[in-house]
């Protein structure tokens, strides 16, 4: 850790002194080490040993050339002693770089694994009203894209650091003992490469930033293209969708392009470094055999330790590089992680048990957003226990809305609603939803097969269950036909079922939760008649001894309900059942009316 720090630090790209925030963060950073410490150790250890026989060499080199190739005789035995001494330590080196390679990167991978599975959970947790307003490409890109540069930083930059420290101080302190005037001049030109790259390191920040920016962009793109694409080609729009996607892949390389730029500066400057201290240890020693004042071995070595320390600073690119962009990556993970959702369970939440289904709404009021205008404003209803109501209105009077705030999908702006005379904010989420069967016009079905569909209302079913609810819903017969039955394959989101048949499935999974609170969100206007009447059998049948919300668009299907609440932007403005509404001959008989005149 410490050595992390002072690494992070003196690259100033992570200035961890500055405020709790920063400390906070860099604790997070190196929490994900923890779980593999073993193998992180064993990883530095390699590294270190590795380092270490890097700097054996030039010694050894230095000794036979200086030493042994002197002496008259030669001591043959020596050199091959010497050999066999140095080939032990290439296996050595061998093996520590294998472990590096091979274990090193496996704990990079589980890294990257719970880094995934973290963000994935929170993905989880979050409501309704942020997914409203976010692009599923730009969310994928962060569990993908992100994490990888990120592992990689978590993998590699320790590792390159710790070799890289071994390395520098090693030659540094090998090269004053063979020549302290050389050394200082090659360390003079170390100041100046450090500002080289600090420039050029926040630059990259910047434009790598930028890159994972445009990278959400195109996977949003591609995403709403392939969701789409059945949309796509009925209006003949394929043209126009590909220099939509033309346009973000467009922006995509001059974001590269910036950034390419400044790893062009950043990379031909340092080897220019790099390749000027060469030439200076070359002219200098030179200069210095000539004057009797350095021998030709200890150039030979020097030129060989200078070479030690240019991989030092050659790794450092490679971290500053690789920090740049890993860094980028966890800030935008913590960016998301530190998002909280807007509706969580109070500290004290409780259970919701044992439920019987009455629902109260008292001085309910809505809006989806500070400063927007009430979607809902003082709703007022009370709801039996196994009673089937229906809320009807024009577009845009609240239907929806109201049902959503049941389960709490969104939060009510005042007022409260009771479920058995407890508060929903005062039970849990899980407890609520489990007690809430929803059956949706947009039927979402799972990749996957008919079997795994209906069992995602209830996990631990058995297969008899499932295909007791298929047979409470009308769907066991079309499901039969099928050419695997149960496990035939659905398709992406259901693609290769009719209306008709998805709704079923959608009902036999609510039949599998039986839950006592059911809500039918115009579950029936998308179909033709033959699929609504036998899908209208399944609702009527689930909804049986159960407390029923249904939105209705088609006013038929509702005829029969017990309660009809008529909703209009001023929130409740009639109810009663069919007969009674129709004889007031207000809002009700005014949307029966339009919807029968012919």
């Amino acid at each position: 850790e410490v050595m992390l720090i002072f690494a992070l630090k003196s690259c100033k790209m992570y200035p961890v002194n500055r405020g709790g925030k920063n400390v906070k963060k860099f604790k997070k950073f190196i929490s994900y080490y923890r779980p593999y410490k073993a193998l992180f150790i064993a990883d530095m250890i390699c590294a270190s040993i590795a380092a270490g026989v890097t700097l054996v060499f030039p010694m050894v080199t230095r000794y036979i050339t200086g030493t042994i190739l002197q002496t008259e005789p030669i001591e043959f035995n020596t050199i091959y002693k010497l050999g066999i001494f140095m080939i032990v330590l290439v296996v050595v080196e061998y093996i520590c770089n294998y472990f590096i390679a091979y274990q090193g990167h496996v704990m990079g991978a589980k890294m990257e694994r719970d880094l995934r599975s973290e963000l994935f959970a929170h993905y989880q947790k979050l409501s309704f009203s942020f997914y409203d307003d976010q692009k599923t490409g730009q969310l994928m890109s962060r569990l993908t894209n992100d994490l990888f540069s990120l592992t990689e930083l978590y993998h590699h930059g320790p590792e390159d650091l710790l070799i890289s420290l071994i390395k520098f101080i090693g030659a540094f302190i090998i090269l004053m003992t063979i020549d302290v005037q050389l050394t200082l001049i090659v360390f003079a030109f170390l100041p100046i490469m450090v500002i080289f790259a600090s420039y050029f390191n926040k630059k990259m920040n910047q434009a790598f930033t930028n890159n994972k920016r445009k990278i959400g962009d195109i996977n949003a793109r591609i995403e709403d293209n392939l969701s789409g694409i059945r949309v796509v080609q009925s209006f003949a729009n394929e043209e126009k969708e590909k220099e939509k996607f033309a346009y973000n892949n467009n922006q995509y390389v001059l974001s590269k392009k910036n950034s390419y730029k400044y790893m062009g500066g950043y990379h031909s400057g340092l080897s220019a470094f790099i390749s000027m201290i060469t030439v200076t240890v070359i002219i200098v020693g030179s200069v210095l055999i000539g004057k009797q004042q350095m021998s030709t071995p200890d150039l030979i070595a020097f030129i060989l330790y200078i070479n030690n320390l240019i991989d030092p600073v050659k790794k450092l690119i490679n971290f500053t590089e690789q920090f740049a962009e890993g860094i980028t990556g966890f800030n935008r993970f913590l960016e998301m992680l530190e998002i909280e959702p807007d509706i969580q369970d109070q500290p004290n939440a409780i259970e919701l048990k044992q439920v019987k289904g009455e629902v109260t709404f008292e001085h309910v009021g809505f809006k989806y957003k500070e400063g927007l205008d009430y979607v809902l404003k003082d709703i007022n209803l009370h709801v039996e226990c196994g009673e089937y109501i229906a809320l009807v209105g024009s577009s845009g009077a609240g239907k929806t809305t109201i049902c959503s705030l049941i389960p709490r999908f969104y939060e009510v702006s005042e007022g409260q609603i009771l479920i058995d005379h407890q508060n929903i904010k005062d039970v849990t989420l899980k407890s609520l939803r489990q007690n809430i069967g929803i059956v949706q016009q947009d039927v979402y079905l799972f990749a996957g097969t008919i079997m795994d569909n209906i069992r995602y209302g209830k996990p631990d079913a058995t297969d008899e269950e499932i295909i007791q609810a298929a047979k409470n819903a009308n769907a066991h017969d079309f499901i039969m036909e099928l050419p695997e039955g149960y496990n035939t394959d659905c398709g992406q989101r259901g693609v290769k079922l009719s209306g008709g048949q998805k709704q079923r499935l959608s009902i036999a999974r609510v039949f599998l939760k039986n839950p006592p609170i059911l809500i039918f969100d115009e579950a029936t206007s998308a179909l033709d008649n033959e699929s609504e009447r036998v899908v209208q059998e399944s609702l009527e049948k689930l909804a049986q001894n159960r407390t029923t919300f249904v939105i209705a668009h088609r006013l038929s299907t509702i005829k029969n309900a017990k309660r009809i609440i008529v909703l209009t932007e001023d929130g409740i403005a009639e109810q009663g059942d069919h007969e009674t509404l129709l004889a007031k001959d207000g809002e009700y008989a005014k949307l029966y009316n339009m919807q029968f005149k012919d």
